[in-house]
C-alpha cells in the first residue's frame, strides 16, 4: 500500500491577526510578501502582522491575505507542481483556498492566482455589501436535521465541512431567528466573515468573474487537485477555473472533498497557515491520517518530514 500526502490551503474567517508575524523572520519571506503586496495592491505583510481583526475580516483583504500566505509557505517546503507535488500528492482547498491549491497545483502561477483572489475577493465584497449577510457554523446535531433548520429559515447550507459541521449562510434576520430557534443537539457560532458568501447573495460576482476567464493564463494540474463542487479529482485547469468562479454562489462541499481523500487512500494531510480548521475536521473524518499544522516556522520540519515520508518520491525513485 503506497502513501498519499494532501496539502490543504484553509479559507476565510481561518485568519487571525498577527498571524504572519513568525512567518517573517525566514529569509526571503517578507520579500515575496512585498512583490505579491505590488500584484493584489494591499500590504500583505502588515495585514498579516499588525492589522486588527476587522482591518483582516474585510473580504477584499481576506482572500488575497490568504492565499498569500498558503502560497507563500508551500514555498518554504518546496511543494510546486515541478518539487514535491507528485504523483503522491493531492492538493486541495476549502473555498478561497482552492486559488492557493490552483497554484499548488500548477493550474494558475502565483501572480495570476493573486489577481484573480484580488478580484474575487472586490467582487464578493461588493455583493457583500448590498444586503446585511453573514454566516453561522452549526456544530453537532444530526445532519438531517441541521440542514432542515436551515431550510426552515430560508438559510443556505453554504460549506457541508463533514466531521458534524455545517455552515449556514443568508441574512442576518434570518441568522437571528436561527440562533432563537436551532437544532436539537447543536452549537452555534457566528464566522468572521462579511458576507453569505456561497450563496445566492454572490451571484453578481459570479458575473464579474466571468468576464476575466477568457484572457487567464491556465494549465492543466501536474497533481492530483481536488475540487469543492462535488470532491471530486480535476482533470482540466479550463474546468477548474470555470468551477472556481461557479463555486462562488454554490455550497462548499469539504465533506465530499475528505470522501475522496480516504478513496485515494490519503496518509497524512499538511494544512498551510493559517492552519488549524482543516486539520481538526480531518482529525473526526480521517482519524488514521497522520496531520500537520503549519501554524509557524517551527512546524515546518516536521511538515518536511511528513512529505519526504508521504509524498511518494520515495517509492517512485525505487521503480
Amino acid at each position: 500500500m503506497g502513501t498519499v500526502l494532501v496539502i490543504a490551503a484553509p479559507g476565510q474567517g481561518a485568519q487571525k491577526p498577527g498571524f504572519l508575524q513568525p512567518w517573517l523572520q525566514l529569509p526571503g519571506f517578507a520579500d515575496r510578501l512585498t512583490w505579491w503586496s505590488a500584484v493584489t495592491g494591499l500590504d500583505l505583510v502588515r495585514y498579516g502582522t499588525t492589522a486588527d481583526e476587522a482591518e483582516i475580516r474585510d473580504t477584499a483583504v481576506a482572500q488575497p491575505l490568504l492565499v498569500a500566505a498558503a502560497r507563500a509557505a508551500a514555498a518554504e517546503l518546496a511543494v510546486t507542481p515541478d518539487g514535491a507535488a507528485g504523483h503522491g500528492v493531492v492538493a486541495a482547498g476549502h473555498s478561497v483556498g482552492e486559488l492557493a491549491a490552483a497554484a499548488l497545483a500548477g493550474v494558475l502561477s502565483s501572480e495570476t492566482a493573486l489577481v484573480f483572489v484580488r478580484e474575487r475577493g472586490r467582487a464578493m465584497a461588493g455583493a457583500a455589501a448590498v444586503t446585511e449577510t453573514g454566516m453561522t457554523a452549526v456544530l453537532g446535531g444530526r445532519a438531517d436535521d441541521v440542514l432542515a433548520a436551515i431550510a426552515k429559515h430560508d438559510l443556505t447550507p453554504a460549506n457541508i465541512n463533514g466531521a458534524g459541521q455545517i455552515v449556514a449562510a443568508g441574512t442576518l434576520p434570518q441568522l437571528a431567528a436561527f440562533a432563537d430557534d436551532p437544532p436539537a443537539g447543536a452549537r452555534l457560532r457566528s464566522l468572521q466573515v462579511a458576507g453569505a458568501f456561497h450563496t445566492d447573495h454572490m451571484l453578481p460576482a459570479v458575473d464579474a468573474l466571468r468576464r476575466l476567464v477568457p484572457g487567464m493564463p491556465i494549465a492543466d494540474p501536474r497533481t492530483r487537485l481536488l475540487s469543492n463542487g462535488d470532491g471530486g479529482v480535476v482533470t482540466s485547469g479550463t474546468e477548474y477555473v470555470a468551477h472556481l468562479v461557479d463555486q462562488i454562489s454554490r455550497p462548499v462541499r469539504w465533506d465530499a472533498c475528505m470522501s475522496t481523500m480516504a478513496e485515494l487512500g490519503v496518509t497524512a494531510l499538511i494544512e498551510l497557515p493559517p492552519a488549524g480548521t482543516l486539520v481538526n475536521l480531518a482529525k473526526r473524518a480521517l482519524p488514521d491520517v497522520e496531520r500537520v499544522a503549519l501554524k509557524t516556522p517551527d512546524d515546518l520540519e516536521q511538515a518536511r518530514e511528513l512529505i519526504r515520508a508521504h509524498s511518494g518520491q520515495a517509492q517512485e525513485g525505487n521503480t
